[in-house]
């Protein structure tokens, strides 16, 4: 008996501790509702659930949406492309004839255009103008000659982009526009005499005149150091007629830069010339050939004066016609790579306008053809051809237009000129709107 109650007792604890098994394994489970296979892991009550695993479709945040396939998109998209500039929408529409003539300026009698200036802004879609020709007439006849010229800037000759008008307006013997209305200008070389801060306040009151009679670009200052006031008689295109403000680079700094900052106080565009520097030759590329500065070099002191007037904001720069053979020994400076692209935009930085000195009457380039000169600077690097007699002007055009139709890198490189002097208009109003 007594071991059958034994028996009995063990067998009522083997019970007992299988139903509390059951209530703590089974219970909770039942309670959260879920059941656990047979042989998978177990976690605690409010923990987070960890996985290596890709989220599955149902766990993409609700941001995203599906794409056509039914996979998830992104849950960023691509920015959309930058609008176009009023200067690149109106390039889309110009014909290759139309872009050429965007990066020419063509001279026009100060008088009112001539027949061959009238058929180059019409006919040839030339789209700038300088003005040529010494008049004592006035500041209201000038403007007469502008108002005609600017009636030349139709949708069918420069889809209605208006005309950057310049002249030489230097000082002493170099002054294109005289008479009422206009200051009688001292030299350059008087102009160096004077206080920098007084130079600036007459530069823009002779800015306020240009643009009163409707010129937007003056073709200085001159930033050529002649070395001595001794060797100015023999320096021919600058000395003798006392266009450097000074015999040293410093000098010059200090008024070139006053008269630039006087002439963008009147809202005129100034073009530093002639690059990179004709104060050491001894002949005038306009009348002789084989025009040489042997000096020179690509880091000489006198190329300061151009990075002053580049770091101070000028956004144009004339490029000599002379030959430098220490800086190229190949190219005259107006087809030379290295002198537009290495020095100028390369070594100063030179993001604006550069613009040749003449290519159709300057002696010097005598042995090049006209057709080539316009397309030969271009592709050196240069931006605007300027040609100061309007019945050659034609040639030169036609010239750029054969060889960017012919030549699919010459046309982008005709098309980026014409971009940086549209967009050089729009900022000075010239657009149509």
């Amino acid at each position: 008996m007594a071991q059958g109650s034994l028996k009995l007792r063990i067998a009522l604890a083997a019970g007992v501790v299988l139903v509390a098994l059951v209530v703590l394994v089974v219970a909770p489970q039942l309670v959260s509702g879920r059941s656990v296979p047979d042989g998978s892991p177990t976690t605690s009550v409010g923990a987070p659930r960890q996985t290596t695993a890709a989220p599955s479709p149902s766990e993409t945040p609700p941001t995203a949406t599906p794409s056509a396939s039914g996979s998830p998109a992104p849950s960023s998209v691509p920015p959309p492309p930058s609008p176009q500039s009023r200067a690149q929408q109106i390039l889309a529409t110009m014909s290759v004839e139309q872009r050429v003539g965007q990066i020419m300026m063509v001279s026009s009698p100060t008088g009112g255009p001539d027949q061959a200036a009238l058929d180059a802004m019409s006919h040839f879609h030339i789209g700038n103008v300088f003005l040529k020709g010494r008049t004592t007439a006035g500041a209201s006849a000038v403007a007469n000659a502008v108002k005609a010229v600017r009636a030349q800037a139709t949708p069918d000759a420069t889809a209605g982009v208006g005309q950057f008008v310049s002249t030489d307006q230097e000082g002493g013997q170099i002054q294109i526009l005289n008479g009422q209305g206009f200051s009688a200008l001292p030299s350059a070389l008087a102009q160096g005499g004077m206080d920098p801060a007084a130079l600036r306040g007459a530069a823009a009151q002779w800015g306020r005149e240009l643009a009163s009679a409707g010129v937007n670009v003056d073709l200085a200052p001159v930033l050529d150091t002649v070395p001595s006031a001794e060797f100015a008689a023999q320096n021919t295109p600058i000395g003798k007629y006392q266009r450097e403000f000074g015999f040293t680079p410093s000098s010059v700094s200090d008024h070139g830069l006053a008269v630039i900052r006087g002439l963008a106080d009147a809202g005129i565009a100034t073009t530093p010339k002639h690059f990179p520097g004709l104060g050491r030759v001894t002949s005038n590329t306009d009348f002789g050939t084989d025009v040489t500065d042997p000096a020179t070099g690509r880091h000489d002191p006198y190329i300061a004066p151009f990075a002053d007037a580049i770091r101070a904001g000028a956004s144009w720069t004339m490029i000599s016609n002379a030959f430098y053979p220490a800086i190229d020994p190949d190219h005259y400076a107006v087809f030379s790579p290295t002198v537009i692209q290495g020095m100028l935009r390369g070594d100063l930085g030179f993001r604006g306008i550069v613009i040749s000195d003449d290519v159709c009457d300057a002696t010097q380039l005598s042995q090049f053809a006209l057709e080539h000169r316009g397309s030969d600077f271009l592709a050196a690097g240069g931006t605007m051809v300027l040609c100061t007699d309007q019945r050659l002007a034609p040639r030169v055009w036609q010239g750029m237009v054969d060889r960017a139709k012919g030549d699919p890198a010459f046309a982008q490189t005709v098309d980026a000129a014409a971009l940086a002097v549209l967009e050089a208009k729009d900022q000075a109003g010239l657009l149509p709107r």
